[in-house]
């Protein structure tokens, strides 16, 4: 044993280092058992010295993912847990450290993402003094509460283990979320693992729904003969479920961008993600009943709640505010997916669509992707080659990019919900970490990540952790030179070109420099060659695509935004 003399910590606050001697076991092995518990065999993170107990022992018995800014830690466990279908654990700092990864939690809770991420904090006795502790930052469990679907904070060291399994079980329950836990570095060190609280089991209950309500939405769908069913990222764990009542029930299905996957793509039933659609508004005319599954039918979906929804709804969620929100049901169920699915099919028993239903549906869903594909140009033919060289299991993430954004949330095809990885939140810059976080969970399986220039600028650093942990992810890069849609929204509304022209590096000499293999092409034709080659070869590698290149030239996207009139004056 080394001799014990005092340490003193960067919060001055003295510590025996009998306490902190590196052969001892620390909170960090309370942490390593937790992720066994749950299946998790990989944190991402960054290294501080207030998470360094938990980020050794993970190092040591796990694997640890050192990513380089802690935004992108919560985005690569957000990925993980995605692709995986479990939970991703993200380990970040305090104090800036913690504030840094606050918007990747937004987005991870607007996919409702299974995201445990663990922060560390000053002391736990100077946590509220106003002292001037190294790190201190003042209602550090208020800003976790506010951008966590829960947030737990360790106490004493005994809590360590029944904290972490609680917020395991609060962050893979239904309706899930990212959940953060705020423990003091002082804790980590003195949590011993066999001197822990008993942690409390929680076995998940799937909320079924009343019997009465389940028989009264089966009642309404069985009246239906022209049936349409909308599938959310409520939907996405009960995709086998909603198959089999969608082809019960004989209905085309929609979905939103978090849904897409829930019915794999080539489905004949699967309208998809064209919710607003000038070829699939016709359907919601004749449609005479929406089952809608999972989703809050947000505004952007749903054109500012403008859609003609079939007056006969029926709406599933396990959130009771939000059924009938934004539109009025006929019957709502508060209910797990998982479970009301399934027992509606079972209650439906026999039903018959009108003739040609199916064939309508099926129409609708065909002029919908002609359309979208005769507006993109070039980017037909790099959809097509994506998808002809990818397995059919392959995780295909999109940050927010005009390519991303428009044909690759519509057009690219993904079969399964864990295939579908894009930023729900909106955010740009994520797609890199989140890849880095499938690709890590899905070692079988490629990815492939579109990104954009500009977005790929928020996280550059994470190039080196695509580099050094090898995972088989393809990275597209499409550089237009700076913000494509900011600078298309400029043009449409014939304004000055502001802010949206960037100094773009050179990507080659960018991959060269982490060892990352890089091919620069201007049409589909090359990135055909170029995708066939990387995914042959295998690991990570860069495509390029030079997007002032391409033709024929893709329609500029122009998202619909409103700019208030100022005519008339002030109200």
């Amino acid at each position: 044993m080394m001799a014990k003399k005092s340490h003193v910590s960067t919060e001055a606050h003295e510590i025996p280092t009998s306490d902190l001697v590196p052969d001892e076991r620390t909170g960090g092995d309370v942490l390593v058992e937790v992720m066994r518990d749950a299946g998790v065999d990989v944190a991402f993170g960054v290294i501080s010295i207030h998470n360094l107990p938990l980020v050794e022992a993970v190092d040591r018995e796990l694997r640890f993912v050192p990513v380089r800014h802690e935004a992108a830690a919560i985005n690569a466990a957000d990925g993980y847990a995605r692709a995986t279908g479990g939970v991703g654990v993200a380990l970040t700092s305090t104090g800036t450290g913690a504030g840094n990864a606050a918007g990747s939690m937004l987005e991870a809770m607007a996919a409702s993402s299974r995201v445990l991420h663990i922060t560390g904090n000053i002391n736990a006795d100077l946590i509220g003094e106003g002292k001037g502790a190294y790190h201190e930052v003042p209602r550090q469990m208020q800003m976790l509460e506010a951008v966590s679907a829960h947030a737990l904070r360790v106490e004493t060291p005994r809590q360590a283990r029944a904290v972490l399994t609680e917020a395991v079980q609060r962050a893979a329950t239904a309706p899930s979320g990212p959940v953060s836990v705020d423990w003091p570095i002082d804790l980590q060190y003195l949590a011993k693992p066999d001197d822990q609280d008993r942690a409390t089991e929680r076995t998940e209950t799937l909320r079924t729904g009343a019997r009465r309500d389940i028989e009264r939405a089966a009642a309404a769908l069985r009246e239906a003969r022209r049936p349409l069913i909308w599938a959310g990222g409520g939907a996405r764990q009960a995709g086998a479920d909603v198959v089999a009542l969608a082809e019960a029930w004989g209905a085309g299905v929609l979905t939103g961008t978090n849904g897409r996957g829930t019915v794999p793509e080539d489905h004949p039933l699967l309208i998809g993600n064209f919710p607003a659609d000038e070829a699939v508004l016709p359907l919601y005319e004749e449609a005479d009943c929406l089952l809608t599954i999972g989703s809050h039918l947000r505004g952007n979906e749903t054109q500012n709640f403008a859609l003609p929804l079939p007056e006969r709804h029926v709406q599933i969620d396990l959130d009771a505010e939000v059924i009938g929100k934004n539109f009025p049901v006929t019957v709502g169920l508060q209910a797990d997916a998982r479970s009301a699915v399934a027992g509606l099919t079972e209650e439906l028993g026999e039903t018959a669509t009108e003739d040609g239903w199916a064939t309508r549906v099926r129409r609708a869903a065909h002029a919908a992707r002609a359309a979208h594909r005769k507006d993109i140009g070039a980017y037909a033919g790099i959809c097509d080659a994506m998808r002809r060289r990818l397995p059919r299991r392959a995780v295909i993430v999109r940050d927010v990019t005009v390519p991303g954004s428009s044909w690759g949330n519509r057009l690219l095809e993904v079969y399964d919900a864990r295939d579908n990885v894009f930023a729900a939140g909106g955010g740009i810059g994520q797609g890199l970490a989140m890849a880095i976080g499938a690709g890590v969970g899905r070692p079988e399986d490629p990815v492939l990540a579109i990104v954009g220039d500009g977005g790929l600028a928020v996280h550059q650093g994470e190039l080196a952790v695509l580099a050094a942990e090898a995972p088989d992810v393809v990275l597209v890069v499409f550089n237009d030179g700076g913000y494509g849609v900011l600078r298309n929204i400029q043009k449409a509304r014939k304004a000055k070109k502001r802010a949206v022209d960037l100094l773009t590096p050179d990507f080659s000499l960018l991959a060269e420099s982490v060892g990352l293999r890089h091919t620069k092409v201007d049409g589909p034709t090359g990135f055909d060659k170029a995708l066939k080659k990387a995914l042959k070869r295998g690991g990570p590698s860069m495509i390029e695509v030079d997007v002032p290149a391409l033709r024929p030239r893709p329609a500029m996207m122009v998202p619909p935004i409103e700019v208030p009139s100022t005519e008339g004056g002030a109200a």
